[in-house]
């Protein structure tokens, strides 16, 4: 099922990541059997990259806005409050390969992004972290991520 989900990225991610992708495949770029560092270890790490960033470019969906219905999903960035420490966090839900400075970003397939989904905005949900806990969150504002540029802009 994983393997069939689109990934949603910025434009500029998607960028960076056909960058990257361009660089390992230049000629001359450990083509020779071995690594940067010369061992085949090194070389298997690079070929896996490879096919990690080829397999994602291909099922992204770039910078297409999700409507604007306060539903989290892929590409819209949430603002949840922790109930249970009343501390609220926002982030963008999206690929890690994002990778935005001033925004963290949650998988969908995250425990977080996994309880969220299909969350509309005021619904509790809740999600177990990796030593057991329970976590309550409440989805405090779902909006697109171009929406929440732009409103960041404004201020």
């Amino acid at each position: 099922m994983a393997d069939t989900q689109r990934a949603w990225l910025t434009p500029q991610a998607h960028e960076r990541l056909s960058a990257e992708l361009a660089d390992l495949l230049a000629p001359g770029n450990g083509d020779t059997g071995t690594g940067e560092d010369g061992s085949i270890p090194a070389q298997q790490e690079r070929k896996g990259r490879i096919r990690q960033i080829q397999h994602l470019l291909a099922s992204a969906v770039v910078g297409e806005a999700p409507p604007d219905d306060g539903i989290a999903e892929p590409g819209m960035v949430l603002t949840v409050r922790y109930d249970d420490a009343g501390d609220v966090e926002t982030f963008l839900l999206g690929t890690r390969e994002a990778e935005l400075n001033d925004l963290e970003v949650y998988s969908p397939a995250s425990p977080l992004g996994t309880a969220l989904g299909g969350a509309r905005r005021g619904e509790q949900r809740s999600y177990q972290v990796p030593d057991g806990t329970t976590v309550q969150v409440t989805l405090l504002d779902a909006v697109p991520y171009g929406r929440h540029v732009e409103q960041s802009i404004a201020q």
